[in-house]
């Protein structure tokens, strides 16, 4: 990825995170379970929030400098899973693989982001939506454990 200003560097995140609002909200139309069908338009109401976050950085650099940020432990569980491509009807397994893979990338690209300008302002917010992301893996991670546990993985 080749930027050639932090304009442009926002713009594409903000590109990734409409994505993913889509994605899990389609996720969430398609869903057969109640709980489930939350869980997705939680993330992709979530994912609303960090677009509109990256919009505002520049003005909401109070509400940026508050966040509290925690350590995520990462569980690594998406790390060992090979990328899916989603398909209707795929099993809850599949999806919840698929979601982590996606956290997954989501949490690299805004680490990466973060290295590709010197704007302080910009940087926070990488950060910030890292720190976001991984604690939208670490959810993914968990209920996939849960889920699997059962089953005997």
């Amino acid at each position: 990825m080749s930027f050639k200003s932090v304009d442009e560097i926002v713009e594409y995140a903000i590109e990734k995170e409409i994505e993913a609002a889509e994605f899990y909200e389609d996720l969430g139309r398609q869903e057969p379970f109640a709980g489930a069908k939350e869980m997705f338009g939680e993330f992709a109401a979530e994912e609303r929030k960090h677009k509109a976050m990256l919009e505002n950085f520049s003005t909401d650099k109070e509400k940026i400098s508050a966040y509290k940020y925690k350590w995520v432990p990462d569980m690594k569980r998406s790390d060992y899973m090979v990328d899916l491509t989603y398909e209707p009807g795929m099993d809850y397994a599949d999806v919840l693989r698929l979601a982590m893979k996606r956290e997954e990338k989501a949490l690299k690209l805004y680490n990466d982001l973060a290295k590709k300008t010197d704007d302080e302002a910009c940087i926070q917010v990488f950060k910030l939506l890292s720190q976001e992301e991984a604690k939208h893996k670490q959810f993914l991670e968990t209920m996939y454990d849960d889920f699997m546990a059962p089953q005997g993985d």
